[in-house]
């Protein structure tokens, strides 16, 4: 290196860490900001960090700091908040001061803030009414939502039937389903399982989801000035995005040809028609680039994490044969096997309620929950946390509340049921996190559980490959999303 070139370096480096510093030293000082570690200049907190498993390492840094406490990403600053209480007065009772969406570098620069999900300010606000709207009160045609979960569910049965009983990994068709009822939403239409085209956007949201579990994908949104000088799988992951952005503009551009803007028949034609109705609104957020946006969210987050949740779901039964005896007993009274599980059913089925329920709590898919941020100075119990900060309400410390449930790392449906065998509620319910900036899926996939499970299991009998016992039910990596381990089972026909 030139000797300039070398002291430009140093000096550049002394002002960083002065810099760092001073604003370090500023927060800190005033005693304003909540505690934390002591960062490093230009790395933060970085090297505090398991990135094979960042729950874990941020629930072992609130029993020292407390349940609210400050973080270094790198440069940026990062407010944790930690157990029930604390997540329940940002995200419930301040919710509209904490309904920002916060900076992830992975999704900022493969989103560039566009669609419902990473979007911010108006446009976040008018997409996410639309969507929630359409969702909740268009009937899609002539079939309700419920019909396309239950049409579905029969396919899958049929699918799984095709395996006669020999072992099988269910990643693919456990994913299958809920993407068929995305699609029919979102533009009336569904794949055959073993279609081409279908396998291959499966795959892209599969690989995506395991993505965002790797260390380097953790590393990118530490150091996010670092990012275009760093290797992994990060470009793998914006390879995809564009690949699935590709695959929804072609919809766009079929559904644009024969649209009739009086008979919208699914949510891509409601969209459209939104489109001509404000096109000359110079405020509005509906443009051809937030459709094809909020289309992959829609697509991706209603495809994966349902697909994931069903197949820990299937794992966890596999597990415990004592629940799945008490789910076949239950299934057997009140259904039979005669009729289609219906969404009405839940209130008559405390068990298979409870057992959906508890499943979602123990895998804790999302363990850091999707950060949000503060759009003005807010005062958080004796802290202020300053207008823009990035927040992290962990879901983790809420499932996992020892409190509220009794044996919080084990498996166990009476988390959720009374002494009477009643479903109970639980205010730690949080999966889908809460407040403004929860899950805008959430009704659907509910649903999708609570009757692909049951279909599953009206029809079929889980064995496990080998001892149960054995089964493990943990991933090694645990870091934006927590997902299943690899397993095989057997789907035997169930008889009553």
């Amino acid at each position: 290196m030139e000797p300039w070139g070398l002291t430009t370096t140093v000096l550049l480096t002394c002002v960083l860490f002065l810099i760092f510093l001073s604003l370090w030293n500023h927060g800190t000082k005033k005693g304003k900001l909540p505690p934390g570690p002591t960062p490093l200049p230009i790395f933060g907190n970085l090297l505090q960090f398991d990135f094979k498993n960042m729950a874990a390492t941020m629930s072992k840094l609130a029993k020292k700091y407390g349940s609210i406490y400050t973080l270094y990403f790198g440069m940026e600053r990062v407010v944790v908040l930690h157990g029930y209480n604390i997540v329940k007065e940002a995200l419930i009772d301040k919710g509209d001061i904490f309904m920002e969406r916060g900076n992830v570098p992975i999704f900022e620069d493969a989103i560039k803030g566009q669609g419902v999900i990473f979007s911010r300010g108006e446009r976040w606000k008018q997409l996410r009414r639309f969507s929630l709207m359409t969702l909740r009160n268009f009937g899609m045609g002539k079939r309700s939502i419920e019909e396309r979960v239950q049409e579905e569910a029969q396919c899958l049965v049929e699918e799984l039937r095709k395996t006669k009983g020999q072992p099988n990994d269910p990643t693919f068709i456990l994913g299958c389903a809920p993407c068929n009822v995305i699609c029919s939403i979102l533009f009336r239409d569904r794949f055959k399982y073993k279609d081409e085209k279908f396998l291959y956007l499966m795959s892209l949201l599969n690989e995506n989801f395991q993505l965002f579990t790797k260390p380097w994908i953790q590393l990118y949104n530490f150091l996010p000035a670092f990012r275009v000088h760093l290797p992994g799988k990060h470009k793998q992951l914006f390879k995809n995005v564009e690949e699935l952005k590709c695959f929804i503009l072609e919809r766009v551009k079929e559904h644009q040809e024969i649209l009739d803007p009086n008979n919208p028949q699914d949510y891509i034609d409601c969209y459209l028609s939104k489109m001509q109705q404000e096109k000359n609104n110079p405020q509005s957020e509906f443009d051809v680039e937030n459709l094809i946006m909020t289309g992959v969210d829609l697509f991706s987050a209603g495809t994966e994490t349902t697909s994931s949740t069903l197949r820990y779901g299937l794992l966890l039964i596999l597990k415990h044969p004592e629940v799945q005896a008490k789910i076949h007993e239950e299934i057997n009274r009140v259904i039979g096997h005669n009729r289609i599980p219906s969404i009405k059913d839940r209130q008559d089925m405390p068990y298979m309620d409870a057992v959906v329920h508890e499943v979602q709590r123990f895998i804790d898919l999302v363990p850091l929950n999707v950060p949000h941020a503060v759009n003005q100075d807010i005062q958080l119990q004796q802290y202020t946390i300053p207008k823009g900060t990035n927040v992290f309400p962990l879901l983790s410390p809420v499932l996992c509340d020892s409190k509220e449930f009794s044996n919080p790392d084990k498996f166990d449906p009476q988390h959720f049921l009374d002494k009477n065998g009643s479903f109970k509620k639980s205010d730690c319910f949080m999966p889908f996190s809460a407040g403004k900036r929860a899950c805008l899926g959430e009704g659907l996939a509910r649903m999708e559980l609570f009757l692909f499970l049951t279909t599953i299991l009206q029809n079929f009998t889980l064995k496990p490959v080998g001892d149960p016992n054995e089964i493990s039910v943990k991933n090694n990596h645990v870091g934006f999303t927590n997902v299943p381990p690899y397993y095989q089972l057997c789907f035997l026909p169930h008889k009553a």
